[in-house]
């Protein structure tokens, strides 16, 4: 858990897509949403590292400049990392 935080604590992405991601927040639904980016519904510690591995596949493929790349997923995937985070602190707090 502990490794989540710090990968999360240190995560730096373009200022506009954590800004998309921050304003979707609103709109996230774990059981609507969750299920695209993630195989099964597991504990917030879990599906962040998940979250991450798809997070990090979508960041090399944007560095890569490769034409496969969707901004609108990895907006989506961000929004659903930043709200399994906040999950996490949560149920730590």
């Amino acid at each position: 858990m502990t490794d989540c935080r710090t990968m999360l604590e240190t995560l730096r992405r373009p200022r506009l897509l954590m800004r998309a991601a921050r304003f979707g927040l609103a709109e996230y639904r774990r059981e609507r949403d969750l299920r695209r980016h993630v195989a099964e519904q597991a504990s917030p510690e879990a599906t962040v590292s998940s979250l991450m591995s798809v997070e990090a596949r979508l960041e090399a493929t944007r560095l890569a400049g490769d034409a496969a790349y969707s901004v609108a997923r990895h907006i989506e995937v961000l929004i659903a990392l930043l709200a399994e985070a906040q999950l996490l602190r949560r149920g730590t707090a």
